[in-house]
Formats: C-alpha cells, sequence, structure tokens
C-alpha cells in the first residue's frame, strides 16, 4: 500500500535551483516511490545571518517505504549531491526533509512527523498549500489554511 508523503527540499549552495532540480529527478527514482508533484521553487533569507539565500519547494511522493527507509533514502540523495553536516543549519548543497507521512504522527529519534518545525516556516508552508486542497490537515489535527494565517508570506520570492 502507499503513503503520500510530503518532503521539503532547501539548498543555498551550489546553484540552489539546480540542486532541488536534480533532486527531484533523484526522488522519482527512489525504489517503491513516485514523485507525484513538486511545488514551485521559492527564495528565502536564511534562517541564520551570513548564509546565502535559501531555494526551497515541496514535493508530493507516493511511497511504498516505511519512514524510516524512506529518510534513509532522502539522506543517501542529499550525500550524493555532496550534503557535508557541520553546524546546524548550516549552509547546504541539499536538505531533504519528510514533512508528513500520511496520516502519522511519528516521535522517533531519527525522525519527527509533522515535521517539527514546519508550523513556523513560510518557506515550507507555502509550497506546502499548492500541492494539497485548502481544507487540508495536518496528521496532527491543524489546519493547514490556519497555520498559513499564522506565518505570513514574507520574506519569500516564487520563482
Amino acid at each position: 500500500m502507499k503513503t503520500r508523503a510530503y518532503v521539503g527540499l532547501g539548498s543555498n549552495l551550489d546553484a540552489p535551483a539546480e540542486q532541488l532540480r536534480s533532486a527531484l529527478q533523484a526522488l522519482d527514482q527512489v525504489e517503491q516511490t513516485r514523485l507525484v508533484a513538486a511545488s514551485a521553487l521559492y527564495t528565502s533569507d536564511s534562517l541564520l545571518p551570513g548564509q546565502p539565500r535559501y531555494t526551497n519547494a515541496v514535493a508530493a511522493l507516493d511511497t511504498a517505504l516505511p519512514p524510516l527507509a524512506l529518510l534513509d533514502a532522502l539522506q543517501a540523495i542529499e550525500n550524493g549531491q555532496g550534503r557535508v553536516r557541520k553546524e546546524r543549519w548550516g549552509p547546504r548543497t541539499l536538505d531533504l526533509d519528510i514533512l508528513l507521512f500520511g496520516d502519522q504522527v511519528l516521535d522517533e529519534p531519527r525522525l519527527k512527523v509533522p515535521h517539527y518545525h514546519m508550523h513556523a516556516r513560510p518557506f515550507v508552508l507555502y509550497p506546502l498549500a499548492e500541492l494539497v486542497p485548502d481544507d487540508f490537515h495536518l496528521a496532527d489535527g491543524r489546519a493547514l489554511a490556519q497555520l498559513l494565517d499564522d506565518c505570513p508570506f514574507v520574506g519569500l520570492e516564487r520563482l
């Protein structure tokens, strides 16, 4: 049985838009997984000062993989595109995060779903809103429309 998962993509190094396009192609090659849709690309300032702007998007996947196996596949894609984990929220060639995994709420050491910061990140919420119905609710019951109201479209540029 396939589960609809939503994955956040981000990059601020080495041609970020190209990094995301390559990652989308790689997502469609993950075993037992199909890329269903992708949002537009957005740019925003980094969460930390002094870093280049980020380019972000959200992808919708249908996958038969369990959540941690999908996470392993995402980390393999990150590594394949030169991701080096030096500092938390540091610059990166590619960041892939499982935002939502069907109607599951997960609290594993390696994976929190819904993604624990997504409610406060316009660069996640607005691309996600392109891919889901207007009345969409997260697995924990929060309405996406309310999260959008609470997290204004500030500092984002849709490419």
